[in-house]
């Protein structure tokens, strides 16, 4: 049922289907929303309070691996309850949409974590029993905070490690776009946008896997308004900074470069053990470091 609204094809008038041979069975689009308030930035003790990921598969995946037509399946979203700073800030609420109800009401974060494991696990995406991967899947999110900053500083306000399933490399579907349309310079329409150096470098341990890597610009210029526009998909549906709006966007830009014959593999890393300034001992924020 998905599919149908998230996964049309684009407007551009590129009509054949590239079939492209693509490794991973599955996607993860996950795009969370977090609290914030006004002037602070990403090393601030974020708290997720939404928690929202399109599940997507292949439509036409052949024995050898090849395909081109990818699709939303099913969808999981939970609003989280914060427990550090319970109380959201007015520019939280007016940003994300979210209102304090639907947080006070929410399950902490790692009962999310156990239900989500349970999605996973009904999917065949998972074992049920030690939660380890029995399918290839791979994360992906429009750039790499989702995972590398918000998830992990959230495990440990939470005091929970981060589970398997969420260790791996991520696709960042920015860079991704930013690289086809590099690669499409030629075929597609140029899109003046602001570019911005990305602070926190590529990071690949295992040089196996880094040698599939495409090569990627550190100038990440695309947005997700101006990746639907270079893929010459309709506009943004839905609420910006809704995460369940933001994620289903995100899953119809990663429709359209399958059906351009993107192979969609891992092109960023995660630091699990990443500490910030403001982390004491496990699930403690240092309140006397913050400048807020």
């Amino acid at each position: 049922m998905y599919h149908h609204l998230y996964s049309q094809p684009s407007s551009s008038g590129q009509q054949q289907d590239i079939r492209e041979k693509q490794p991973y069975e599955a996607f993860l689009v996950l795009d969370v929303e977090a609290t914030c308030r006004e002037g602070t930035g990403f090393d601030w003790p974020n708290e997720i309070i939404e928690w929202p990921v399109c599940l997507m598969r292949w439509k036409d995946r052949s024995g050898e691996g090849n395909a081109s037509q990818l699709e939303i399946v099913d969808e999981f979203r939970s609003f989280v309850k914060p427990t550090w700073r319970p109380q959201l800030s007015q520019y939280c609420m007016n940003l994300t949409g979210i209102t304090q109800a639907q947080v006070d009401s929410a399950p902490t974060f790692p009962v999310v974590l156990k239900r989500f494991a349970r999605f996973l696990a009904k999917h065949g995406l998972i074992g049920s029993e030690n939660g380890r991967p029995i399918q290839r899947f791979c994360w992906c999110s429009d750039g790499p905070f989702d995972i590398r900053h918000f998830v992990v500083k959230q495990c440990f306000i939470s005091r929970v490690p981060m589970p398997p399933w969420i260790r791996g490399d991520i696709l960042d579907v920015r860079r991704s776009v930013s690289s086809w349309e590099t690669d499409n310079k030629q075929e597609t329409t140029a899109v003046e946008v602001p570019i911005y150096s990305f602070a926190v470098p590529l990071d690949i341990t295992d040089s196996r896997r880094a040698g599939q890597l495409p090569e990627i610009s550190r100038r990440q210029p695309l947005n997700m308004h101006l990746q639907l526009q270079a893929l010459g998909l309709p506009e943004f549906q839905g609420r910006p900074h809704s995460g369940i709006d933001d994620a289903r966007n995100l899953a119809r830009i990663m429709a359209e470069l399958a059906r351009r014959g993107v192979r969609l593999i891992p092109n960023a890393s995660i630091r699990p053990n990443r500490r910030w300034y403001w982390m004491g001992r496990p699930g403690e924020v240092r309140e006397d470091l913050l400048q807020d």
